[in-house]
């Protein structure tokens, strides 16, 4: 791996450096892939060809399906080279099972590393771990291993149980956080209900993974503004990262866009006939990986819609950030002739009182459109707040979805079942 002076450098060195690397990367998955070898054969194309990164329009790009269906054609190396199996969520279709090898394992430690470097996070902090590091979970490892290469201390308390989450606050003094962001509510209401005074607590940070904390403009959204608000103290850092690339881009201290790590992805933003956008306008994430040896990708479509920020950032690095996730593509919905995505929903139902959790249920009607369910857990069931909570959506977003309420315990259950290993908040039947 290239020293993190890299992010330092000006544009066109970036450039070249991937250029370099991405050369060497597809001799190798031309070589070791028997997809990429199929897929280079059946496009008509030459390797020894693609030189530039302008060149990668000539190459169609690899799309979840093709992972779904194939994964085992993706791997490149022996079955005995590899010593770490794991899957995707499986948020947007079956999971998808990938196989990492010890150079994986070391790119994925100097990944968060990096990423913990930009969260202002030094050899002197000691983290507590609030998602697992179980449950065949990229996510877990990568900050455990990351925390071992800034030679920093960490605490695997893994997710929920509020109460033994405030005790080893209590008895080791983290100064971090590593969870995911709605939890941290649950925190705080736990602390707030046992008279924790939590605002005087070690913690100074949260490095958030999951849930976004911010809108496209970088002020926070309601999920954000209810965590800041009620815990000032702690600054929060938002990650954006998958399973796919194996990296991911985390926010500096000035809160603009995760940073892209130059050697460990090449990150586009693609329209629907895969054509790169206009630079800086919101796109389909697309991504190759750099350094990856047992399931290397090639222009690998996210499905998730960002946007690219290229301008440099005033913590003195050069590189692209990435903006708050707008959505996922395949989660697009039409409805009553708007289209939205559900986290334009998701910051509306946090910022309306009486909501106490809540499920996105997406289904298909007999005309064959797209039809939203808002289930909510309340103790409020009243017309009035139906109809308080309708009028929410139609003066944001011009129309009402359905609601039906629930207990609060019943919509935790759909929220958390027994094999996620992060909350949900969107059931898609269509």
């Amino acid at each position: 791996m290239p020293k993190k002076e890299i992010e330092n450098l000006k544009a066109p060195e970036i450039k070249s450096f991937q250029e370099k690397e991405f050369a060497g990367f597809l001799q190798y998955i031309n070589r070791s892939s028997r997809f990429y070898k199929e897929h280079f054969k059946a496009n008509s194309i030459r390797v020894d060809k693609i030189r530039k990164l302008e060149d990668l329009i000539h190459i169609p790009p690899t799309r979840k399906e093709d992972l779904q269906r194939r994964s085992a054609d993706f791997i490149c190396v022996k079955r005995s080279k590899i010593i770490d199996y794991l899957t995707t969520s499986g948020t947007s279709g079956d999971p998808v099972a990938f196989a990492l090898t010890e150079n994986d394992l070391k790119r994925l430690a100097c990944n968060e590393y990096l990423g913990f470097r930009c969260a202002d996070c030094t050899k002197n902090e000691i983290f507590q771990l609030m998602t697992t590091i179980d449950r065949r979970f990229m996510a877990g490892m990568a900050y455990f291993l990351g925390s071992r290469r800034l030679k920093a201390a960490m605490i695997r308390v893994g997710n929920g149980i509020p109460e033994l989450q405030w005790d080893t606050i209590n008895r080791f003094s983290p100064t971090a956080l590593i969870a995911v962001p709605s939890f941290l509510i649950t925190i705080i209401d736990y602390a707030e209900k046992n008279g924790i005074d939590h605002h005087s607590s070690s913690i100074n940070k949260a490095v958030c993974i999951g849930d976004s904390l911010r809108k496209a403009d970088f002020t926070f959204n309601t999920l954000g503004r209810k965590i800041h608000d009620r815990w000032p103290e702690m600054h929060l850092y938002s990650t954006y990262a998958s399973t796919e690339m194996a990296a991911s881009f985390t926010e500096c201290r000035y809160g603009v866009g995760g940073h892209h790590h130059p050697e460990m992805l090449i990150a586009e933003f693609l329209d629907d006939n895969d054509n790169p956008v206009p630079r800086g306008e919101a796109g389909e994430l697309t991504i190759t990986t750099l350094g990856v040896e047992g399931m290397p990708l090639l222009r690998f479509k996210t499905g998730d819609i960002c946007q690219g920020h290229y301008e440099p950032c005033k913590c003195g690095r050069n590189t692209m950030r990435v903006g708050p996730v707008i959505g996922r593509k395949n989660q697009m919905i039409k409805y009553k002739g708007t289209t939205l995505y559900p986290p334009a929903l998701y910051d509306i139902l946090e910022n309306i009182e009486g909501v106490r959790n809540y499920i996105v249920e997406l289904y298909t009607n007999t005309i064959g459109t797209d039809e939203i369910l808002i289930r909510i857990g309340s103790e409020d069931h009243s017309e009035n707040f139906e109809k308080a909570i309708k009028d929410h959506f139609r003066a944001k977003l011009r129309v009402a979805p359905s609601v039906s309420f629930e207990s609060v315990d019943y919509i935790n259950k759909l929220q958390y079942p027994s094999m996620s290993r992060k909350p949900v908040k969107l059931i898609d039947r269509r």
